[in-house]
């Protein structure tokens, strides 16, 4: 296990924190492999780590059969009457902030047993590879081989502005007058991708080139400027639906704005799902309807899209 972290974290550190130990004892449990291997599995300086070919060959062995013990051990564990184990998850912010956040401790205090690890990564990742049980993301953007369980509540995208900014400068009341209006872009930390700005009309849609002096790659800094009155902000709904209820973000455009794919929670293909992860998805579908997520502290908000 220490071996296969280290090699997919490329770091002893890193592979570390994902096993819970300290980085010394992950070196020593490398060092007693290649000791009884007889041959390194890894070259190291100060500043990196990579596989030798040796251990290159020995991760593609050895990673299948890990991954059956671990699959043997959770459906042990499903044995008994109590869902247990260590449950770990990949989500974008967005979807912690939507789909978990919001549930979270109901869900952990309904599971005692269950312990939960939630890895936070935007760009997409092999949740295989990588022994995460399962991963939220937009519809869209599931592998096709992986099992997908429709989760939380429609999306769509949001027009907004805060009051005063719309006092200041007018409302616009079609997509084309965004070109005349401050609008807050944001670029995506993982491509350097700019975000378009998507409209529909008659059932076809269209983007328009707007243009703003600030651009954004955070979406807590992104919501909180326009709360600031800095202009106008497009993001998708579900975190910012307070902002909107109690009139301090003002939704523009509603007729113009398109659907997008709603949340999906996805895990590989198996014959039989861990326990820990069944409860999990009908917990999610019995509660997700009627909440939604708590943003009123904007520290809460970070980077979501």
């Amino acid at each position: 296990m220490a071996f296969i972290a280290v090699a997919e974290e490329v770091g002893f550190s890193a592979a570390a924190v994902r096993l819970g130990v300290s980085p010394s004892a992950v070196s020593q449990s490398i060092r007693n492999l290649e000791s009884r291997l007889g041959m390194p599995l890894f070259n190291r300086t100060t500043r990196s780590v990579s596989l030798t070919e040796v251990g290159a060959r020995y991760l593609e062995r050895v990673r299948p059969c890990v991954r059956e013990l671990v699959a043997a051990s959770d459906e042990l564990g499903d044995e008994g009457d109590e869902p247990a184990g260590l449950l770990r998850l990949n989500v974008p912010r967005s979807g912690y902030m939507i789909i978990l956040q919001p549930v979270l401790r109901r869900f952990i205090d309904a599971y005692p047993r269950i312990n939960i690890e939630v890895m936070i990564e935007n760009n997409l990742v092999d949740i295989v590879s990588r022994g995460f049980d399962a991963g939220i993301r937009l519809s869209n953007m599931v592998e096709k081989d992986m099992v997908a369980v429709r989760i939380g509540p429609a999306i769509s995208v949001h027009i907004i502005a805060s009051p005063d900014y719309l006092e200041r400068y007018g409302i616009p009341r079609e997509p084309r007058d965004l070109l005349n209006h401050a609008c807050i872009s944001f670029r995506h930390s993982t491509s350097g991708q700019i975000d378009r700005w998507e409209f529909i009309q008659d059932g076809e849609s269209f983007e328009l080139p707007v243009t703003g002096r600030l651009i954004i790659n955070d979406s807590a800094a992104l919501i909180q400027s326009a709360l600031d009155g800095l202009g106008i902000a497009n993001i998708f709904n579900g975190y910012i639906d307070p902002f909107i209820e109690n009139g301090q973000l003002v939704r523009l455009l509603t007729d113009w704005s398109p659907s997008l794919p709603g949340f999906t929670l996805y895990y590989p293909d198996r014959r039989r799902v861990p326990l820990k992860l069944r409860v999990l998805i009908d917990f999610l579908h019995r509660e997700l309807p009627r909440v939604r997520p708590l943003v009123g502290d904007m520290t809460r908000v970070p980077d979501m899209l």
